[in-house]
């Protein structure tokens, strides 16, 4: 089972972006979203980046996330 933590795009280079989970910063893959720009939330999988997420979306799973302490 995987659980999916938002992510915020934070810089772009070509088709890779570098994505913060709530502190953590990793590189992803944009090849599956072309169209993700700059400050948008997108759920990561295996790397890449697979699906936009709503900011109201995001921050709402993010609360969740933090209620529930998954996230600190």
């Amino acid at each position: 089972m995987c659980l999916a933590i938002p992510a915020k795009i934070i810089q772009i280079t070509d088709k890779e972006a570098l994505v913060d989970f709530g502190g953590v910063q990793q590189t992803v893959r944009l090849d599956l979203l072309p169209e993700a720009k700059l400050d948008d939330f997108v759920i990561v999988h295996a790397g890449f980046a697979i699906s936009l997420l709503k900011p109201e979306e995001a921050e709402e799973t993010l609360r969740l996330l933090k209620e529930v302490n998954v996230l600190p």
